[in-house]
């Protein structure tokens, strides 16, 4: 055999880098941030051939840097950051679809996603996928976001979108299908679908589609190895820029296959990646822009606020509850744990604190619900789905109420609000982000025609909200507190 038959192939991934782009000082040294992230990447294509750098979705939102420009400052970094291509996850359409395909337009490197389309005429919104020609090898990269994880295209009333992993498969078919007959060597799926939903989509392919190696996101899963299912390897690179994923392929080009291969999650940090003094200028110059804008004090609290666990009730959870409760004067804000997007608040906090903890710039509702019709969306955002992994949200409860739910029995076994059990026949004012609002059956179970009377758009800024209260009510709650929603195992 000849060695011209196995060639060698490095492919280093990330995923939901939500604008991760500062290094921070852990035990006194830097970690992570794009300036080392890009260092890293610049030296191993220096030391290395044949080396494409990919990113499975969510580049956007989760700092001010992101969220004061719109994402152009993002892409402007992984313009920078120069990968060799990328798909879409459920935030890139935090903006709008149409800012999306805009910012699309201000990228110097490929975005793919094989299926977002037009309901009209159905064309696709983006390049379904890409091939990278490297050292006489044909690499085919495709995009896949499913519905269940695009929620906020439902907005879109003209776009449609792929609606589960049984209709990625046809679309994965259709394309590996198209490009049999140019011999290519290498399949890798970029998907944004979380990594349980990826072991799913591995399993319904056809082997004799090729292809060969998943890079997932969405659900931030951490791994010490690759999964193999339906002999398709599968990985992920966690959260942010801390780490970086990086498969050190031997591919068989006479069977187009992974021949042998070593995969590992390569930390990002001052002592093994050297910066890039180009990507620290720029990074440097947003930072200042928005440091001048937000680093005003506008509250000191008590103490630090923690949110460690998102599917837990946090004491900083409880705290943005309630000031979305007391601003609107609902008396329940079920307010979505993954729209917190940092670990920690306080004590003091600065307008840039609170635009990295909660970049969502969506507007604020209030819909109307009877107590039975109220337990039923707590059940529903209760339910198993969420404790095994299938479902990937869970919600913070403003103050006043006390819930226990019993897992065993997927029921409520007490609901009392300010003391006193609820009942049947009450009427409850429910406060809501856009993104809830927006697919309302989807994640509380029951539709906007089952509310009672007209829903009420009480802010077209949530942010604002949470700012104009913070600034200026004297009636901030103090912390910590237990209750509100508690899960009996």
């Amino acid at each position: 055999m000849s060695d011209e038959r196995y060639k060698k192939l490095i492919l280093l991934h990330s995923n939901d880098m939500h604008g991760d782009f500062l290094a921070e000082n852990v035990s006194d040294e830097l970690v992570g941030g794009v300036s080392m992230l890009s260092g890293y990447i610049s030296k191993v294509k220096a030391e290395e051939k044949n080396v494409l750098y990919c990113v499975a979705g969510d580049m956007f939102r989760g700092s001010v840097i992101d969220s004061e420009y719109l994402g152009i400052s993002t892409i402007e970094i992984m313009n920078m950051l120069a990968p060799d291509v990328v798909t879409i996850g459920n935030h890139e359409t935090d903006y709008g679809l149409p800012h999306l395909l805009f910012l699309e337009k201000c990228a110097k490197f490929p975005i793919i996603n094989a299926n977002m389309y037009i309901k009209i005429n159905g064309m696709r919104l983006f390049k379904p996928y890409h091939i990278v020609e490297i050292d006489g090898m044909k690499i085919l990269f495709i995009g896949i976001l499913t519905e269940e994880v695009i929620s906020s295209t439902k907005n879109e009333k003209v776009i449609g979108s792929i609606i589960d992993v049984k209709d990625a498969v046809k679309e994965v078919g259709k394309i590996c299908n198209a490009f049999n007959g140019i011999d290519i060597d290498f399949t890798v799926l970029l998907t944004h679908i979380g990594f349980d939903k990826d072991k799913e989509l591995a399993a319904s392919l056809d082997p004799a589609l090729g292809v060969d190696v998943i890079i997932g996101g969405h659900s931030h899963t951490f791994m010490d190895e690759p999964c193999k299912v339906n002999d398709i390897l599968i990985v992920q690179a966690g959260t942010g820029t801390d780490q970086i994923g990086r498969f050190d392929i031997i591919v068989d080009t006479d069977t187009n296959s992974v021949a042998s291969y070593k995969w590992e999650a390569v930390p990002i940090n001052a002592s093994t990646c050297p910066d890039d003094p180009k990507m620290t200028e720029l990074v440097g110059l947003l930072n200042d822009l928005t440091d001048f804008k937000y680093s005003r004090t506008i509250r000191r609290l008590n103490c630090e606020l923690r949110h460690d666990d998102r599917f837990k009730q946090t004491d900083l959870g409880h705290f943005l509850a309630d000031i979305f409760a007391r601003a609107s004067g609902n008396d329940l804000v079920l307010l979505t744990s993954g729209s917190i997007r940092t670990n920690s608040l306080g004590p003091v906090i600065s307008f840039n604190d609170i635009m990295r903890t909660f970049p969502f710039d969506g507007a604020f509702y209030g819909i109307r619900v009877s107590g039975k019709q109220l337990k039923k969306m707590i059940e529903f955002i209760c339910r198993e789905g969420v404790w095994t992994g299938d479902v990937h949200e869970f919600y913070q409860v403003s103050a006043g109420w006390d819930i226990v739910y019993d897992r065993k029995s997927g029921k409520i076994q007490k609901i009392e609000f300010k003391g006193k059990e609820i009942t049947d026949d009450q009427t409850f004012s429910v406060g809501l982000r856009d993104y809830d609002f927006s697919n309302l059956k989807t994640h509380f179970g029951i539709g906007l025609k089952e509310t009672i009377g007209k829903a009420r758009t009480i802010a077209t800024s949530a942010k604002e909200l949470l700012y104009e209260y913070l600034e200026n009510s004297n009636e901030i709650p103090s912390y910590p507190e237990s209750g509100r929603l508690t899960i009996l195992q």
